[in-house]
């Protein structure tokens, strides 16, 4: 264990604890307030839940994890299946679908559910059995499939003004791999505001949108809009069939989140030095991580994942202590309040979207194609082969084929997969029934399970 850690922050006192404390929420502001940005969700719904989620998170874990849960980017083909953005006056795709929101959120609150039956399994069987079902040859496809699949709307909103968007794929570049110290963690954060000021420079329709748009919103407001909840749907023109659609095409996606979850508590603790998947166990940190989820989506938010970010935070300040997680938390419920702070996440220029989204997107796919390698994947078995195949040709063949679904009428109502849920469908059976498997789950290494969504 490194002998110049700090486990205990308060030894630094007060002022240098609520720093730290912001440092964190900084380390994870950029990637969790542009999820809502890029799906329609509410910016100040999303802070306030990434807050109370990783309260909850701790909470669980006995507060021995220093995690800090964002928005997932995982499920963001989820949202674009079943509730796409819509486009606006000049045609780009930046209007919120406020209709179908609360479907797509309902799907995802069941998709944060479904944690806590791999948390079971793992505390029933234990590790090395359950991650048998959901091997790098089935997780590293779809992960790759999850980039591919929203790289058009990346385009789309590119194309609003490549200038800026080009400015915000290079910020995020340089500082990313030249980047020292703190601003090497939040090279998200940086490009989007670096390309934000380039684009009131160049563009003044969207200078004088952002004036607008802030100087209306109020400075306090509570950050809930029960329109925009998963509740709301249960109610006049409540749509069953889209509903069972939403759960089936969204569902999925969590099969590959919890493998993320499960490697990112591996790099806590090797950055920490303490084992977190013996104690307080991965039952307790799934169950922490699906209940953040479901709690976040049922009220309007994006689903919560634990950072990567902020264990690139942990290792460069040696400060392992939970409580500064905690204090940056608190912060992001407190700003979740602010309407005016929202407005201006909001107003954010379309190609800054897109740039920086055009970055994460592929990043998504390059991580699937890390998992892949790292977990050393046979591809001269044919068994192998086939399954990476069919998902990622099914993921994107159908996503770009008409509709973008598959429509199975059931009695009077119609189920619409997204190509994500055939591929993931197809691949975890087609894992389960061929012959060959040899994946085994190594608890104690950080490569055998490799995924992690973050910059």
């Amino acid at each position: 264990m490194n002998q110049e850690a700090i486990r205990d922050a308060r030894s630094l006192g007060a002022p240098k604890m609520l720093l730290l404390g912001l440092q964190h929420m900084f380390a994870m502001f950029g990637a969790t307030v542009l999820v809502p940005v890029l799906t329609g969700l509410s910016v100040s719904t999303t802070l306030m839940f990434a807050g109370l989620g990783t309260l909850l998170f701790h909470l669980i874990t006995k507060r021995k994890v220093p995690a800090f849960l964002g928005s997932s980017f995982a499920f963001l083909g989820g949202y674009a299946a079943i509730a796409p953005m819509l486009a606006d006056e000049a045609g780009n795709l930046t209007l919120p679908n406020l209709e179908m929101l609360p479907y797509a959120s309902f799907g995802v609150a069941c998709a944060g559910l479904l944690y806590l039956v791999l948390a079971l399994l793992f505390k029933v069987f234990g590790p090395q059995k359950v991650m048998r079902y959901f091997p790098p040859i089935v997780t590293g496809p779809i992960i790759i499939a999850i980039g591919l699949t929203l790289s058009q709307s990346a385009i789309a909103n590119c194309s609003a003004n490549w200038l800026v968007a080009v400015v915000a794929i290079a910020v995020v570049i340089c500082f990313n791999i030249w980047g020292k110290g703190m601003a090497k963690i939040i090279p998200i954060l940086l490009g989007v505001v670096i390309s934000y000021v380039i684009s009131m420079i160049v563009d003044a329709p969207t200078r004088d949108n952002l004036v607008k748009t802030v100087s209306e919103a109020a400075w306090i407001g509570f950050p809930v809009v029960w329109e925009r909840t998963a509740f709301s749907i249960f109610g006049e023109g409540f749509n069953g069939g889209l509903l069972l659609t939403s759960i089936i095409t969204i569902m999925p996606i969590a099969l590959a989140t919890m493998v993320e979850h499960i490697g990112d508590v591996c790099a806590i603790s090797s950055t920490v030095g303490e084992n977190y998947v013996a104690d307080p166990g991965l039952h307790r940190t799934l169950t922490g991580d699906g209940l953040a989820t479901a709690l976040a989506a049922l009220f309007g938010a994006p689903a919560n994942t634990t950072y990567g970010e902020n264990t690139g935070v942990l290792a460069l300040t040696k400060v392992y202590d939970p409580r500064v997680i905690r204090l940056a938390a608190a912060f992001a419920v407190v700003l979740s309040f602010c309407p005016k702070f929202a407005a201006l996440i909001v107003a954010m220029p379309t190609a800054t979207i897109g740039g920086v989204s055009l970055v994460l997107y592929g990043m998504i796919s390059a991580v699937g194609v890390r998992n892949v390698v790292e977990n050393q994947v046979d591809f001269t078995k044919s068994r192998n082969v086939i399954i990476a195949a069919l998902i990622l040709v099914l993921a994107i063949g159908i996503k770009y084929n008409g509709t973008g679904t598959i429509d199975i009428p059931v009695g009077s109502i119609t189920i619409s997969l997204s190509g994500l849920a055939v591929a993931a469908l197809v691949g975890i059976i087609l894992n389960a029934v061929l012959p060959g498997k040899d994946y085994e789950f190594r608890k104690d290494s950080e490569g055998s399970t490799a995924v992690n969504f973050k910059v």
